[in-house]
């Protein structure tokens, strides 16, 4: 395993499931599923998250402060834009961290809010000063990092950190950043900054984990992740691929049981209306689903041949299947496990009607299939000597 330099080796997961996930179009979790989501992820060891919006009103503040209230023992944390009445209404919510939000790149700072970069350094200092006065801990959100000049962002963190900010948050808003830009850019900013530095990064060209681990890499802090990437439009980074990647890749345990994440995974899928795909790498339900007769030999002969590593780590199990790509090896395996030992001209013949079975119905066989295709066999083939 490669040594990186600057890997903070108590990287600390922030999920905002709960908040970017709930911003995924055509998603709204109730009171209910957000707090049994909260449970869930505190539960299994996730060490920050990011809960809500409190300015958007009296019911989702009900629901931030019934989370508040729960003891949970991950911090806390709420989203708002860096204005005077978001933060008022954060600081009702009694949560551990604010993420106080504004556009640091030009092309946002003049077409969208109809500004310039000294008012935004002016706004920072003044609304994480009157946050601190408040007694609360700030994260301000850089809204379109990845498109931000890299010397106008480094004024922005010097700006944050003298108003008595925390962190800062680096959002890749567009997901339009590779993984070795977001290392520059990440390993810049952190030589030149004592804050925390928080990746945030999208989807939209497929590179959300690679760009979050990226970021590790150069020395980011904390990172953001949703249950099985939720997020506004390709989604965010997902939880179970970044910690399974920081284990496998670098070392580096988070202390969340990985172990939960089946049951997290379907808990958030059935909350948002969004099955997971079957060939969803670490949650899918056919991600450790074996039918080839060259990958099922190997796993039999040695598991390590094909398995990158333990499914019990995920609270998962390999799955041998039978279909087209199926090898005797394969069959005899299968039959065993009925009870039923095959000799050559039985496998060979079974196997075909395997194979006939899965191109005709677009499925694998069943127990009571493969009994029939035993039965079928013996009436056709010539008893054995």
């Amino acid at each position: 395993m490669p040594e990186y330099p600057g890997v903070d080796m108590t990287v600390i997961i922030n999920d905002v499931t709960l908040r970017d996930g709930e911003q995924t179009a055509g998603v709204a979790f109730n009171a209910e599923e957000k707090i049994a989501i909260a449970c869930a992820l505190s539960e299994s060891g996730v060490p920050e998250m990011e809960v809500g919006i409190p300015i958007l009103g009296p019911e989702e503040q009900e629901i931030i402060q019934a989370i508040t209230k729960m003891g949970l023992s991950a911090r806390l944390m709420v989203w708002g834009r860096m204005l005077h009445e978001d933060l008022l209404a954060m600081a009702k919510c009694g949560a551990d961290i604010v993420n106080l939000s504004i556009p640091v790149s030009d092309l946002q700072i003049f077409n969208k809010i109809a500004r310039d970069r000294k008012w935004v350094l002016n706004t920072i200092s003044r609304q994480v000063s009157e946050a601190r006065d408040l007694g609360i801990e700030v994260s301000v959100g850089g809204e379109d990092s990845s498109r931000a000049d890299l010397n106008f962002l480094m004024q922005v963190m010097e700006t944050a950190q003298i108003a008595g900010a925390r962190r800062f948050r680096f959002a890749d808003t567009m997901g339009l950043l590779d993984p070795f830009t977001t290392f520059d850019r990440i390993q810049q900013l952190k030589r030149n900054s004592d804050l925390e530095i928080e990746i945030h990064a999208h989807d939209d060209l497929g590179l959300a984990t690679a760009n979050t681990l990226a970021a590790v890499t150069a020395g980011a802090t904390h990172v953001n992740t949703t249950v099985n990437g939720l997020g506004e439009r390709a989604g965010n980074a997902p939880l179970e691929e970044v910690v399974m990647g920081l284990r496998h890749l670098y070392g580096i345990e988070t202390g969340i049981n990985a172990r939960c994440f089946p049951e997290i995974s379907e808990l958030v899928a059935c909350a948002s209306g969004r099955p997971i795909p079957a060939n969803k790498c670490i949650v899918g339900s056919s991600v450790f689903t074996h039918e080839s007769g060259i990958h099922i030999d190997g796993l039999l002969k040695n598991v390590t041949n094909y398995q990158n590593f333990d499914p019990a780590e995920v609270g998962r199990e390999h799955c041998l299947v039978l279909g087209k790509h199926s090898g005797s090896k394969s069959v005899l395996n299968a039959y065993a496990k009925l009870g039923i030992l095959l000799n050559d001209a039985e496998v060979k013949s079974i196997l075909g009607r395997i194979r006939n079975h899965a191109i005709a119905n677009k499925q694998t066989p069943n127990a009571g299939d493969l009994k029939r295709f035993y039965a079928e066999t013996l009436s056709i083939l010539p008893p054995p000597h």
